[in-house]
């Protein structure tokens, strides 16, 4: 799979040593921890960066709490992949790129921590003028391009997209631009939801608890159920539900729900549907390339609004708390960042 996600090496410094860079390291679930690290030095194809922020990903989450293997590694693991930060070195077989360029980097693990090093096709370069703070989130935005071009969203569609944390009301503002004949979007909180009408939500309704039956909630007023259903949760229960909401021959776009799933599965109800379940990350390098080009775009024109979600900003050194405040379902709390620099 050429589209994985890279973790670089590090070297750890013994205990005490106080030289190099601080860097996270997930010791085993809930034990998270910061250590020192050589800087790396970028190969003669790659660049350095210095990480000013990195937004706490339900990826993360999903691996701080142990209910999903770490992505392509193992414990002790690094996490962290939504980045914002600046160019500090460049290889000298680099071309295009330069010290000093504000940068957005996707499929690299492991940026809790002041620096990191990647390869050109982790990076896309931001205007110089465009807020640090307001990047890391650019990261997932071809992950929901590419869901939502997969939906094949039109104006007779009727599309639920079930949870509006921070990947949840991304989907809902890039969703809203497929003019769907209803965008219908739940949670369990009103804040998060009075943002999602804002960004284009014709209908927002309100679950009592994270278990409950969202066709019990919706079914009055769409009773057919829905073409498209984007399940935008961690647990991967949510699938379960999900397929009560999927209309007949309808998809379900697995954009979330990738953890484990502890409710009995009901393969035949996806069969009698004639339902179909498609995940989400771009196959090719060359498709990733053009979402993250025009999910940046997205952003600089103003169609997708990445700050407004940001709730918390902590530094690194806070990292242990941080997690706790994004863990949690809380109505305060969406979007998550850390700050390397402090």
């Amino acid at each position: 799979m050429p589209t994985k996600m890279v973790q670089p090496d590090l070297e750890l410094l013994p205990e005490g040593d106080e030289s190099g860079m601080q860097v996270a390291v997930l010791d085993e679930p809930y034990k998270i921890r910061l250590a020192r690290a050589r800087i790396p030095a970028p190969e003669e194809d790659e660049v350095l960066v210095k990480i000013k922020y990195v937004g706490i990903c339900g990826s993360d989450v999903e691996t701080y709490r142990g209910t999903r293997a770490p992505e392509f590694v193992s414990f002790p693991a690094r996490l962290g992949h939504e980045v914002a930060g600046i160019i500090e070195q460049v290889g000298e077989k680099v071309i295009g790129l330069r010290a000093g360029d504000k940068v957005c980097l996707r499929y690299v693990w492991g940026a809790f921590s002041e620096y990191l090093t990647c390869k050109p096709f982790n990076v896309k370069r931001l205007p110089g003028t465009f807020p640090l703070l307001e990047i890391s989130l650019i990261e997932i935005l071809p992950g929901v391009i590419n869901a939502l071009e997969l939906a094949h969203i039109d104006p007779g569609k009727n599309v639920l997209i079930m949870g509006q944390g921070v990947s949840g009301l991304v989907l809902t503002q890039v969703a809203k631009l497929y003019s769907p004949k209803n965008l219908v979007v739940t949670d369990l909180f009103d804040t998060k939801l009075n943002l999602a009408r804002k960004y284009g939500a014709t209908h927002a309704f309100k679950l009592p608890a994270s278990d409950s039956s969202t066709m019990e909630i919706l079914g009055n007023e769409f009773p057919d159920g829905f073409d498209v259903v984007i399940p935008c949760l961690l647990e991967g229960d949510g699938m379960v539900d999900a397929i009560d909401c999927v209309a007949q021959n309808g998809k379900i776009i697995l954009y979330g729900c990738i953890g484990i799933c502890n409710k009995p599965f009901d393969f035949f109800k996806v069969h009698r549907k004639r339902a179909e379940i498609i995940s989400t990350e771009p196959r090719r390098d060359i498709d990733m390339r053009r979402y993250f080009e025009e999910g940046v775009q997205m952003v600089l024109d103003g169609l997708v609004n990445t700050s407004e979600m940001i709730t918390h900003v902590l530094g690194l050194s806070e990292i242990k708390k941080a997690f706790k405040l994004r863990e949690k379902h809380q109505a305060e709390v969406i979007h998550v960042i850390l700050d390397c620099e402090k």
